[in-house]
């Protein structure tokens, strides 16, 4: 069977394409490719999916058997719990065995480099090539277990101003979604804040209670439901599935989106006179470039997809003129100057709390005085289009590139660094179409719901039309 590889390692159905003897492949690969480039040892982490632990070690095994030492982390970790035990310990690499947010019947394996984050292209074509080939002998490493959990919390603890949180006496409100970060934002509240603390969906699931572990409006209605009846400046943050994503829900049930959690974090870190490069990806909203530039800070707009973020935060540390302070992509993986170089969903919800607590004021006052302070209303929705059969990308990609209004807006920019995005005074629409599977991606942002949405059926019609047949 062909392993197809994504951009920071492989994912399949379980029982299907991920079973124990293709973890073993691509485990194989896996620890050729640290082998022959000098690397010694390696860590395994898994999240709350089915079979997470047991394919961990059985990942584990096989890279002791190649020739590493193994460490195997205990019980169900976060992404960026697992990122950081690779770094802080000197590793060669790491293993993350999660599908992240996709459904249930998916597991993954995610190739994490040497200075705890996403594997570059490179490793990953070095595994992807390496599958089913020869291997060099070479004598057993060893293996062992070990528990990240305190020295990882003791770290976001010299990240986050766990006095002005503690002073401020505000609840904190974490829901986990049955994923790998159930229990741990409650430690370190318990250990380093004092605060009062509710949790929500915090047991294991590897069926996530039904729905995505993605943190999006249509998978948190139980958390809705439960900050209906919440009121003042309390939020509850939302951990997505390998808990490497953050998602926001204000008191009162209301959605606080990605690209509102970027800004306030931005602005929370720029208003402490923290300096360094903004780094956004493309599909990411325009208030983040007026943001940046009303501190006086230089942007870098990237691809989508969090490997050209931590690109940027490794030329960062090698080149401090250059370094980031902050790195954001759509669909809530935020990286944050002195951690690694990694989406930290549990880090970036704390830093929401400091945010609230140092102000007084809600996430939805912040972003409020955001838009005021930088000129700019956010309204924002994207449509996932799940078509019948292929369609020619580069004829759709042609047909958008070429329009010269979208929504009555006149066009001022096109960008084609991935997908086309067409940039209006106040938004702009964006298509990009997945080169894997037979779905389109619509993002817009503009002035008002309403054109949003009158946006998005424009571009979802015209989409259609390049359906074949």
């Amino acid at each position: 069977m062909k392993l197809t590889f994504g951009t920071d390692g492989w994912r399949g159905v379980i029982a299907d394409e991920f079973t124990f003897a293709n973890v073993g492949r691509v485990a194989r690969a896996h620890a050729q490719a640290l082998l022959d480039a000098g690397g010694r040892s390696a860590v395994v982490a898994h999240d709350t999916r089915f079979l997470g632990g047991a394919f961990a070690r059985s990942a584990g095994e096989t890279l002791q058997a190649a020739g590493l030492d193994v460490t195997v982390l205990k019980g169900a970790t976060p992404t960026p719990a697992l990122s950081y035990a690779v770094r802080a310990g000197g590793h060669a690499g790491g293993v993350m065995i999660t599908a992240s947010h996709n459904p249930g019947q998916y597991q993954g394996y995610k190739l994490k480099g040497s200075y705890g984050g996403s594997a570059t292209p490179a490793l990953v074509a070095e595994v992807e090539a390496r599958l089913d080939g020869p291997a060099t002998p070479r004598a057993a490493g060893g293996l062992n277990e070990a528990d990240v959990r305190s020295e990882y919390l003791g770290a976001l603890a010299t990240l986050v101003d766990t006095g002005v949180i503690r002073r401020a006496g505000l609840p904190v409100y974490h829901d986990a979604m049955h994923g790998a970060a159930g229990g741990w934002i409650e430690a370190f509240t318990r250990e380093y804040l004092g605060v009062p603390f509710h949790g929500m969906r915090a047991t294991p699931d590897p069926l996530f209670g039904g729905v995505n572990p993605e943190p999006i409006t249509q998978n948190l209605q139980a958390t809705m439901q439960a900050m209906r009846d919440v009121s003042g400046p309390a939020f509850a943050m939302v951990t997505d599935g390998d808990a490497d994503r953050i998602g926001a829900v204000l008191s009162g049930g209301r959605f606080f989106n990605s690209h509102q959690i970027f800004a306030v974090l931005l602005h929370h870190l720029a208003s402490q006179g923290k300096r360094g490069i903004v780094v956004r990806t493309v599909s990411t909203s325009g208030i983040i470039e007026r943001l940046a530039q009303h501190h006086r800070l230089r942007v870098l707009q990237t691809p989508v997809g969090f490997k050209y973020i931590t690109e940027a935060f490794l030329h960062g540390e090698a080149h401090p003129e250059d370094a980031v302070l902050i790195g954001g992509e759509e669909s809530g993986g935020i990286g944050v100057q002195g951690h690694v170089p990694e989406r930290d969903g549990l880090l970036n919800g704390l830093l929401l709390q400091e945010a609230v607590a140092a102000t007084g004021l809600g996430l939805d006052e912040q972003f409020a005085q955001i838009e005021a302070l930088v000129d700019f209303r956010h309204h924002y929705d994207r449509v996932d289009l799940h078509l019948p059969r292929p369609i020619d990308r580069a004829a759709l990609m042609d047909d958008v590139a070429g329009l010269g209004a979208l929504g009555g807006h006149a066009v001022q920019e096109v960008v084609t660094m991935d997908g086309v995005k067409l940039v209006f005074s106040g938004g702009y629409g964006m298509v990009r179409a997945s080169g894997t599977e037979p779905v389109v991606r619509l993002y817009v942002e503009a002035p008002s719901d309403a054109e949003v949405q009158g946006i998005l059926t424009e571009l979802r019609e015209r989409t259609l039309r390049h359906l074949p047949g």
